[in-house]
């Protein structure tokens, strides 16, 4: 059959194209930035492909051994952060899916209550402070153990499963985690997956816990060590281009020959921008069907 084109369609279709265009043209423009050699990208006329090309920034960025630690900090928080979360979330999602629950009413108005009320950033700090989580690796992890809205999308996904399928489990013998273990979690797929996206990009994109809460730089995330980078290359630029209105020579803040701050920043947003990027697609359909989940209320 063939595809009659109206008005609208031929409207809509470029109009989302755009869209999706002014979307992902900066990322085009960030990786032609970073393949570029560092000097030249400072005349400009960089759009869609590198005009010099070289992987110098790149090499510089990677033999960095602070932003391998950092990496590796931002890669374990990560995975533990994400594992632990989704396990509570999900034990106790489970357990207020369930009408026979004593206090599940009290229960859900506790952990309610916080995502309202909020005692403040320096309250919070001294709460960590504390519990001596300052300057320790469990600060990343800990506070970001449980979610309100993850618990409410995990118990609406929850409740949508048939009650038919545990009795007949407790006929046969199980008990509650047996039940939990061996039939809610296999059914539970696509929900853990949705908040496994969801808690696994605010762990690799938080920058804010390793600014403020850690002063140990071994223990820094990639994202924070990001965000220190773009200042120091914003204070270097800034030099340079003063030193340069005044005539006298130029500050030399990179070892590579053609490398300079902004080239080496570009390429360092790439890295850590890219592991999201590789992930994302394959549980795009997750995230949309956890959106649709979080939005029926029953």
């Amino acid at each position: 059959m063939k595809r009659k084109w109206s008005f609208f369609s031929v409207f809509n279709y470029t109009f989302l194209a755009l869209i999706g265009f002014s979307m992902i043209y900066p990322f085009i423009y960030i990786l032609a930035y970073s393949l570029n050699d560092g000097k030249d990208s400072m005349m400009g006329a960089i759009y869609f492909l590198p005009r010099k090309f070289t992987l110098e920034n790149y090499a510089q960025v990677f033999d960095n051994a602070r932003i391998w630690k950092a990496y590796q900090i931002t890669l374990m928080r990560t995975v533990l952060g994400t594992f632990l979360h989704v396990v509570l979330c999900t034990l106790m999602a489970y357990a207020l899916s369930k009408k026979t629950l004593p206090g599940r009413s009290f229960f859900t108005f506790y952990i309610f209550l916080p995502t309202i009320f909020s005692a403040g950033f320096i309250p919070f700090f001294i709460t960590l402070q504390k519990l001596h989580l300052i300057n320790t690796f469990w600060v990343y992890v800990l506070p970001m153990l449980f979610n309100f809205m993850h618990i409410v999308i995990i118990r609406t996904f929850l409740q949508g499963i048939p009650e038919e399928l545990e009795e007949s489990a407790r006929i046969d013998g199980y008990g509650d985690f047996q039940i939990f273990a061996r039939i809610i979690l296999p059914l539970s797929g696509p929900v853990l997956a949705t908040i496994s996206l969801f808690i696994g990009v605010a762990h690799w994109n938080d920058w804010f816990s390793g600014a403020y809460y850690v002063s140990n730089k071994d223990l820094i995330p990639v994202q924070t060590l990001l965000q220190e980078m773009l200042t120091e290359a914003e204070a270097l630029s800034n030099s340079m281009q003063r030193a340069a209105q005044q005539g006298g020579q130029t500050v030399g803040g990179t070892s590579g020959a053609g490398a300079t701050p902004e080239s080496l920043r570009m390429a360092l947003l790439v890295i850590t921008v890219f592991p999201i990027l590789c992930i994302y697609p394959f549980l795009q359909r997750y995230f949309v069907k956890g959106v649709m989940i979080g939005s029926v209320k029953g």
